[in-house]
């Protein structure tokens, strides 16, 4: 499966490697290569303050994004209680991939909180190409057209859209962005199935992508 990361537009991280700042998961719904990161607790940066708070009594980890990197999440909450802890868990997901990356950590321990399985291992991956690529992400991402459902006890789905045309890849070591033009390759289709923890966190089991679908094309 193709991972593109649910944050930023792609960009050359070698001369023949292009990569994606966004979500975990995988292109043309292959598991895989469109990964998304963790996040872990951190003390600098700002919070992405459009992520929906937390949800029950279970206490989850604190995620600090840098200053220079914002999640926003339209449309997160629907007023019933079951879908929004799922919305809820998913946007933290999101947000721990971000940090995972910005942090250049493949083992954030963040990342195992909200992930599983399959989608934990792209997630590591993922940020893996980023560390090794000596590359971090800026900018905007904006998440919206999230659509949920319960279908069974511990068990949902969730399709969202996302889009990368404000965050771009940093170069770690000049801190230069590689800025792109918006396309509709700019937009993304994420699909992802999750299962709720013996903690009551929804974690993601399976995450898969796809670029420029017209669900999320304007």
């Amino acid at each position: 499966m193709n991972r593109r990361p649910t944050l930023l537009a792609a960009m050359a991280l070698t001369a023949a490697a292009v990569l994606s700042l966004s979500a975990c998961g995988s292109d043309d719904s292959s598991a895989g290569n469109d990964k998304i990161a963790g996040a872990d607790t951190g003390d600098t940066g700002s919070e992405a303050s459009a992520s929906p708070s937390p949800t029950g009594s279970v206490q989850r980890p604190k995620v600090t994004l840098p200053s220079d990197v914002t999640d926003v999440f339209e449309g997160w909450e629907t007023g019933d209680a079951a879908k929004d802890a799922v919305l809820a868990d998913a946007s933290r997901r999101i947000d721990a991939l971000a940090y995972a990356i910005t942090q250049g950590n493949a083992d954030e321990p963040v990342l195992a909180y909200y992930y599983k399985g399959a989608a934990l291992v792209g997630a590591s991956q993922w940020v893996k190409e980023f560390v090794d690529a000596k590359k971090s992400m800026t900018g905007e991402t904006r998440f919206f057209k999230p659509s949920v459902d319960v279908y069974a006890e511990g068990k949902a789905t969730l399709t969202y859209c996302s889009f990368e045309g404000k965050a771009f890849v940093k170069d770690k070591a000049t801190g230069e962005a590689a800025k792109t033009s918006v396309t509709d390759k700019s937009y993304l289709l994420y699909s992802t199935r999750l299962e709720k923890s013996d903690k009551g966190v929804w974690q993601t089991a399976v995450l898969n992508s796809e670029r420029a679908n017209s669900t999320c094309t304007p």
